[in-house]
């Protein structure tokens, strides 16, 4: 459901119960904004487990490298070591991208940036 549609029902209901302009638009922003900040403060938290990650022992900040490179691996065999050999006659077997990508975009952050997007209403060009 779209959070716009949700939020147009609310005003209203401040049409109705809130007489002062200024506190109307005031409680109408903080409406608006909440979802917003809501995902910000996601963003926020995730920054601060990530930094503490970092400072634990190699087990536990290598693993986000680990995973990363192990996906960098998996890119490379697709779209630069397979197409090359293949070239020259040669088969390697292809990694299975659909695994690597929900992985790769969680650790990289970018399923929040879409939710975002759709809460602006913002299209992929």
């Amino acid at each position: 459901m779209n959070l716009f549609a949700l939020i147009e029902p609310i005003s209203n209901i401040l049409d109705k119960f809130v007489e002062d302009k200024d506190a109307k638009a005031k409680l109408a922003h903080e409406i608006a904004t909440m979802a917003q900040r809501h995902a910000q403060e996601i963003a926020i938290a995730q920054i601060e487990v990530n930094k503490v990650e970092a400072k634990g022992s190699f087990w536990q900040s290598g693993w986000r490298p680990a995973v990363g490179w192990v996906c960098v691996a998996g890119f490379a065999i697709n779209f630069l070591i397979s197409p090359l050999a293949a070239a020259f006659g040669i088969a390697i077997p292809q990694a299975d991208t659909g695994t690597m990508l929900p992985v790769l975009m969680g650790m990289l952050g970018l399923g929040s940036l879409r939710t975002f997007e759709k809460t602006k209403q913002i299209e992929g060009k």
